[in-house]
């Protein structure tokens, strides 16, 4: 259903997220906000994944929006990451604009599939 375009997005997000996970661990010694990142952010795409399954339009908008506020909570995550200091500018900018684009599609399919459903 939903396919294409936000899942290729959002697995590439996940591993961005767990490359992320492991420099902060690895380098800058941090484990207890990456950690929560690492959950959230790789749990984006799999929800998705469990969209596309769905026996109902009903269950597919319910996991949409479970990917919708795992990735508000990616981001809540990343911003706190940025502003104690254990992301740079550049890569709080690369990073925070994929989830944004990530949680606009999300929207855009969610509003979408919930017009359909009162046609």
């Amino acid at each position: 259903m939903a396919g294409g375009v936000v899942q290729d997005k959002s697995k590439e997000f996940a591993l961005r997220i767990i490359k992320l996970y492991k420099h902060l661990c690895n380098n800058k010694k941090e484990y207890v906000m990456s950690k929560q990142l690492l959950r959230c952010g790789t749990s984006i795409g799999a929800n998705i994944c469990e969209a596309d399954s769905s026996m109902s339009k009903k269950e597919f908008i319910s996991k949409m929006n479970i990917s919708l506020k795992e990735a508000a909570e990616s981001e809540y995550w990343i911003e706190l990451l940025f502003r104690s200091e254990y992301l740079i500018q550049s890569e709080y900018d690369s990073i925070i604009r994929e989830c944004r684009e990530i949680k606009a599609l999300l929207i855009s399919i969610i509003r979408t599939s919930n017009q359909n459903i009162k046609k």
